[in-house]
């Protein structure tokens, strides 16, 4: 690939600098920050066209090949952050024109859509969308010995669903004399290249790498996009969805002592439409004390803290702050 030198005026505004690899940008970004190389206040927005050793969420590595998005922005900020930033960036970041028009195709196709799903991950679980009536008939009386095993506690004999991750969101707190002065946000984007996860780099997590290009793949020929955009738009379009979610992270700072609620609506009203997680039954596994805590139940949204809700069979709603998410059926 050659190197990359077309950038915007929009990106040089936000004090863009890009590098052809980096050890991690967000590492990167923050060292520069807290050494003083970087000004504090203002916004920062650092790219690569590779990682070495990319970072993901809990220490877990983030698999960086050539042909990928791997972005850092910093934003200075005066408000403890919340559950609800890495929510809002989710959101603000499927709102991107490429992800737009994937999910515009992907729906007519009757295929699941590109969502978010909780705390920081962008992508969708895919069920097959045709069967026979055999097949159904057999689904139907495997899904109902699974069922049973759900109730039962049976952990060993449930089925789970990988996720299709297109993107990964990493937020870290940047501070300077004991004292929080801004938030680096990020993001990594798979666009020609998903990494091929082993046991090993999956890292015990339910899930499959995806790019935008596999999605577009997936559309009949006829309706694919001739060529996604190239990095340096996809770097444009990302930097403006993350300015956009601090933005809007900021009105909801704003609003919270007044008690008013409009935008928190907004936003709770909006994620609910992108909820990658919405009505399906999910094993959540916490860790306590350094054991293992184990619930399931069905997806039913956040709440105003960013937290995930979960209906168990008993009817009772649990409030979710972080545990690993499986998709059972």
């Amino acid at each position: 690939m050659p190197p990359l030198t077309s950038f915007s005026t929009y990106l040089s505004e936000l004090n863009h600098r890009h590098v052809a690899s980096s050890a991690s940008t967000n590492s990167e970004l923050i060292e520069a920050l807290q050494n003083g190389s970087l000004d504090v206040t203002t916004v920062h927005v650092l790219t690569a066209e590779a990682q070495s050793a990319g970072r993901g969420q809990h220490g877990r590595s983030w698999q960086s090949p050539r042909g990928n998005v791997y972005l850092s922005l910093y934003h200075p900020v005066h408000m403890p952050i919340s559950g609800l930033l890495s929510l809002i960036i989710g959101l603000e970041l499927a709102k991107m024109p490429v992800i737009q028009m994937l999910n515009e195709q992907l729906q007519a196709q009757g295929l699941t859509p590109i969502g978010v799903k909780w705390a920081n991950d962008l992508g969708f679980y895919q069920q097959a969308q045709s069967q026979s009536k055999e097949q159904s008939k057999e689904q139907s009386m495997t899904d109902s010995s699974v069922l049973d095993s759900v109730l039962n506690g049976d952990v060993a004999n449930q089925r789970t669903l990988p996720f299709n991750k297109l993107a990964g969101i990493l937020i870290e707190p940047v501070t300077k004399a004991g004292r929080l002065v801004g938030v680096v946000l990020g993001i990594g984007l798979n666009v020609q290249a998903a990494p091929k996860l082993t046991t090993k780099t999956s890292e015990g997590m339910s899930y499959q790498a995806i790019s935008l290009q596999d999605i577009n793949e997936m559309l009949p020929l006829e309706t694919r996009s001739a060529s996604l955009p190239d990095l340096p738009m996809l770097y444009q379009q990302m930097s403006k969805a993350l300015m956009a979610a601090m933005t809007r992270f900021e009105h909801l700072g704003i609003e919270q002592p007044t008690g008013h609620t409009y935008y928190l609506d907004s936003f709770l009203e909006q994620f609910a439409m992108m909820d990658a997680l919405s009505g399906l039954r999910l094993r959540v596994t916490q860790d306590y004390n350094n054991e293992e805590k184990v619930i399931t139940g069905i997806a039913c949204g956040v709440d105003t803290h960013g937290c995930l809700q979960l209906r168990q069979d008993s009817g009772k709603i649990s409030t979710l702050f972080t545990g690993r998410i499986d998709v059972i059926y």
